[in-house]
């Protein structure tokens, strides 16, 4: 289906520390899986993923009046992230299609803190999950486009919009270059926008998208999910 372009932004605001396994919308911490699944590997170097974030699709439908739920079935889900950060970094990780990264569409009940994998001889442990893991609230912001929304809210509450807002859900892509948004191979439609990330306020446990921003899209009807950054 059609992106759903909202009159108003919703923010993610950073909201501090939650447990590692917490089962709600955050960045960092382990994944929630079903029962069995395998830890995502990187198409190119093999290696195993690093966790990035979880969101909870039943969100997009709290900000009423702000943005659509992209689906009547949304709210029993979650889109779990991921992006290879293992050496050499020959792995194209920024791209929707280059295999160094993961969007999942997954149930929301069910789930259980997905494993470690097993390190291989040149896996790196540290690599898997964020230093950090923290939860969001949300701040419905009058403007429409992020970039200005997060400029206004720095403004209005005399915060640094860089420290404490991690994103964006929902809404339209603030797009740093082209506009990459997916269309479903299933149905052919354009995918609607569920998250734009920032990589973090502590560069230390932060995200890696370059200095950039990152975009995940999902078809639910069609259980496609797609993930790609640019800066």
């Amino acid at each position: 289906m059609p992106p759903i372009v909202g009159r108003m932004t919703t923010l993610m605001i950073d909201a501090g520390p939650v447990a590692e396994d917490a089962p709600v919308t955050r960045t960092g911490g382990v994944p929630l899986a079903p029962p069995g699944a395998d830890w995502p590997r990187c198409a190119t170097c093999e290696g195993p993923m690093q966790f990035l974030a979880q969101i909870l699709l039943a969100d997009l439908g709290t900000a009423t009046g702000t943005i659509a739920a992209i689906d009547s079935g949304a709210d029993t889900g979650l889109l779990a992230l991921f992006m290879c950060q293992n050496d050499p970094g020959m792995c194209e990780e920024w791209e929707p299609g280059g295999g160094g990264n993961r969007a999942l569409l997954l149930p929301a009940a069910g789930l259980h803190p997905l494993p470690l994998p097993e390190p291989g001889e040149d896996d790196d442990e540290e690599a898997l999950l964020l230093g950090a893991v923290r939860a969001v609230t949300y701040e419905h912001a009058a403007e429409a486009d992020y970039a200005d929304a997060s400029e206004a809210w720095s403004e209005r509450t005399g915060r640094k919009a860089y420290d404490h807002v991690l994103g964006q859900l929902g809404g339209t892509p603030s797009w740093l270059q082209h506009d990459e948004t997916p269309i479903c191979t299933a149905c052919s439609s354009p995918m609607p926008l569920v998250t734009q990330l920032e990589e973090g306020p502590d560069h230390l446990t932060a995200m890696n998208f370059g200095s950039g921003s990152a975009y995940a899209f999902a078809c639910v009807p069609c259980a496609q999910a797609v993930f790609l950054w640019q800066c």
